[in-house]
């Protein structure tokens, strides 16, 4: 069965233009010219990843993926922003909200198809099983996909997780961006060190009393602290 891509953008022609692209490699791609038709269609159904385009006639890209990560069903959804603006500001939010990467609408149809198969990747990733307790309040179980702070759920992406949990398995080890980055995406590395930077931040503010517990070494990367 081929996996479904959810496309959401205002103009046709490239709609038209990204389900041809999927298509030709291998996947089926379900279109949406309208923020509404995305959630509607997320009410009974789920596609692997969703691309989301930033300006739609009714509703803000960054709303819809804000939407997505706060349901339950959907929270764990792949989200690549879809912007025509190539502006930094928007990648660096886009990220912040929640989104998993960004693509910029000019890039070529190969650069396209290789970020949907990465974050598919990343996202499928199998992970060790054994549940990971830390400080007294920080357990990640990697089989679940569930991370809790004092026994309360939290909310991550695929992402943050996988950093999180790359960060757990040897606490006190130091990881540099450029390791984590490989950690994520191998080599289909298409990104800057400041996208680790973004993760690790959200990613503190949602551990909440935990988040201290992510350390930056300044100059070399980051590392888990078995304490606060």
């Amino acid at each position: 069965m081929k996996k479904i891509i959810a496309v959401v953008d205002d103009e046709p022609d490239i709609l038209q233009l990204v389900e041809l692209n999927l298509q030709k490699a291998g996947f089926e791609a379900v279109c949406f010219e309208t923020g509404q038709g995305l959630l509607d269609y997320l009410k009974n159904n789920e596609p692997e990843l969703i691309i989301l385009d930033l300006m739609l006639p009714d509703y803000d890209g960054f709303d819809i993926c804000k939407m997505i990560r706060r349901d339950d069903r959907t929270k764990h959804l792949p989200v690549i922003m879809f912007t025509a603006k190539g502006e930094t500001m928007d990648k660096v939010v886009g990220l912040e909200i929640g989104a998993d990467d960004y693509l910029d609408k000019m890039s070529s149809p190969r650069e396209l198809v290789a970020r949907v198969k990465a974050v598919l990747r990343r996202s499928k990733t199998k992970m060790e099983t054994e549940v990971i307790n830390l400080a007294g309040i920080l357990q990640i179980n990697p089989q679940k996909f569930l991370v809790s702070v004092n026994d309360q759920e939290v909310s991550l992406t695929t992402t943050e997780f996988k950093i999180l949990h790359l960060l757990a398995q040897h606490p006190g080890w130091v990881y540099s961006r450029n390791q984590i980055l490989d950690h994520l995406w191998g080599n289909d590395k298409i990104v800057i060190d400041r996208t680790i930077d973004v993760h690790i931040k959200n990613l503190r503010e949602k551990l909440g009393p935990a988040g201290d517990l992510v350390k930056n070494i300044r100059g070399v990367g980051y590392k888990l602290d078995m304490e606060k």
